[in-house]
């Protein structure tokens, strides 16, 4: 198994991620390209001390940029929406 720490890059701190967060205990990671589902719920698990209900995954495309002539993308990055059993918490800030 890889390590926890290169399967789970950084937590992705946005408005609508923070509100889920306190509506419901849903928190959204920033995760390898390459790793699945049952990973990154061992990884959370693993990191964290907490069980893991339910992981839901996504990529996300890069998004187009301008600078003068030239027309470029941003890195894309995969997305994990992770969901915890009751009762349990992560302090992500």
């Amino acid at each position: 198994m890889k390590d926890p720490h290169t399967i789970i890059v950084s937590p992705h701190i946005t408005e609508k991620a923070t509100e889920r967060l306190d509506d419901h205990g849903v928190y959204v990671f920033k995760v390898a390209r390459d790793a699945n589902k049952i990973e990154i719920k061992a990884a959370v698990e693993d990191i964290f001390d907490v069980k893991v209900k339910n992981v839901n995954v996504s990529n996300q495309r890069g998004r187009r940029k301008r600078i003068g002539r030239s027309v470029g993308f941003t890195t894309g990055f995969k997305k994990a929406v992770v969901t915890l059993n009751p009762g349990h918490k992560i302090d992500v800030l």
